[in-house]
C-alpha cells in the first residue's frame, strides 16, 4: 500500500471555510481532482483501526422485522448497535419505491450548488430537524471524517413541506 501523503490545500482556516462554512463538503473536495488526501482527513496512527481487531468470520447483523413487536427484535437492535454500530433490516414492510425515492432525493440534494446546501447547515437550518454537514464537529475533531450527511427528521407534513429542501419533498 502506498503511503498517504497530506496535501496542503491551504491554511486550516481556509480549508474549513471551503468544506464547512461555504458548504462544499467532501463532495466539493472530491470534485477538485486532488492527488493526495488533505492532512485534515488523515487519521492519527494511534486512532486507526487495527487489522488484528477485524472479525473475519462474522457478518453484519441482519435483523428480521417481520415480528417487530417481539422483545428479541429490540434486543437484537441494541446488541447490533452496541457491537457493530450498524445493521441490516429485512422484512420491514417498506415499499422498494419509497426507498428508491429517498435515494433519488438524496442524490438531488447533494447535486445542489454549495450555497443551496449551506442553507441547511447547523448554523443556517430553519429547523433542528433538518441538517446538512460534513463530520459532526469539524471545529473540534483531530481528523475529519470523509463524509457529508443530510439528516431529515419527519415530524409532520406541515414541517416537511415548509422546511425540508425543495428537492427532498
Amino acid at each position: 500500500m502506498a503511503p498517504i501523503v497530506a496535501t496542503p490545500i491551504s491554511e486550516s482556516s481556509d480549508f474549513t471555510d471551503f468544506v464547512v462554512t461555504k458548504g462544499n463538503g467532501v463532495k466539493g473536495l472530491s470534485e477538485m481532482g486532488l492527488k493526495t488526501i488533505p492532512r485534515q482527513y488523515i487519521q492519527p496512527l494511534e486512532e486507526r483501526v487495527s487489522v488484528k481487531n477485524i472479525m473475519i468470520l462474522e457478518s453484519i447483523p441482519i435483523i428480521d422485522m417481520s415480528n417487530w413487536d417481539e422483545p428479541k427484535v429490540s434486543e437484537s437492535i441494541c446488541d447490533a448497535a452496541e457491537k457493530w454500530g450498524f445493521f441490516q433490516i429485512i422484512n420491514h414492510g417498506g415499499p422498494t419505491e419509497v426507498l428508491e425515492n429517498v435515494k433519488d432525493a438524496t442524490h438531488r440534494f447533494f447535486n445542489l450548488p454549495a450555497e443551496e446546501k449551506r442553507k441547511f447547515s447547523k448554523e443556517n437550518s430553519p429547523s433542528n430537524n433538518v441538517r446538512f454537514g460534513t463530520s459532526f464537529r469539524p471545529e473540534a475533531e483531530n481528523s475529519l471524517e470523509w463524509k457529508d450527511y443530510l439528516s431529515l427528521f419527519y415530524v409532520s407534513e406541515d414541517e416537511a413541506s415548509a422546511l425540508w429542501p425543495h428537492v427532498c419533498k
